[in-house]
Formats: structure tokens, sequence, C-alpha cells
């Protein structure tokens, strides 16, 4: 699969981050950041997005759902050094709502991820994106 356009992985162009702390649990065999657990960092970094921007308030009584993620693993990601969860809005259509994440290690991008969410009722249906997320997209 071909790397990230290098545009998208400018820490900069990014409203939202956030660090985790590896823990020893997150290791493989060789002792560097299993694939699993990077999957959990964009998945947690995403949910304190969604608390950041408000889209959690927004999405009350609501469900959000992935429909699409993908993980571009970059270089090695080592314990026990903080990994840097940096994230935007990409796109946004009437129901869904597309995020990219990069994640750094010291300074370097180990990492990036595009996901696409939907919020859903408690009919499984789609529900229309709320207004004013401008502030939480990518920036040029």
């Amino acid at each position: 699969m071909a790397k990230p356009d290098p545009r998208l992985l400018d820490a900069a162009r990014y409203p939202f981050h956030c660090e985790i702390a590896p823990r020893f649990a997150d290791l493989d065999l060789n002792h560097h950041v299993n694939n699993v657990a990077i999957a959990a960092y964009v998945e947690d970094a995403r949910v304190r997005f969604y608390r950041a921007s408000g889209l959690r308030a927004q999405f009350a009584g609501l469900s959000t759902m992935v429909v699409s993620l993908n993980i571009e693993y970059l270089r090695e990601t080592d314990y026990p050094a903080p990994v840097s969860v940096y994230c935007a809005l990409e796109r946004l259509g009437t129901t869904s709502m597309t995020m990219v994440h990069v994640l750094t290690q010291d300074g370097a991008a180990v990492a990036f991820s595009r996901c696409v969410t939907v919020a859903v009722n408690g009919e499984g249906k789609t529900v229309p994106l709320p207004e004013g997320l401008d502030d939480w997209m990518l920036r040029p």
C-alpha cells in the first residue's frame, strides 16, 4: 500500500491532539507497540476528539459507528515514550464524516489513519451531521 501524502503527516495541520502513554501490555514479542494497540490509540483519540469538539454532546442519544478504518504503519513504535495522536475532520458529508489521524513518537510519524463514521438513531437509521464543525477541519 502506498504511503500517505506527506502533507497529511504535518501535525501542524491538525486542530486537536492528545498524548497516549504506551503500556507494557501493548508490546509485541519484539518489544514494539503492536498494531492492535495502535488501532486502540486511534479509537481513544477519536473519542477524545468527540469530547473536545462538542460532537459527543451533539450526538447525545445517538450511536456513532465506524464504517471504514484504514491504518498505515509507517515505522516501529517503542515503549515507553508517549505517542501523540493528531486528529482532524477531512471531509463532511450529509450523514458521514471522514477523520484523519497522524500518530507521532519523538517527533516522527509512526502511523496514519483515515476513519469514516456515521451517527445512527435508536432505529439504526443514519442522521444528518451537526453544523459548526469548520474549526475541526484539517488545516490547509
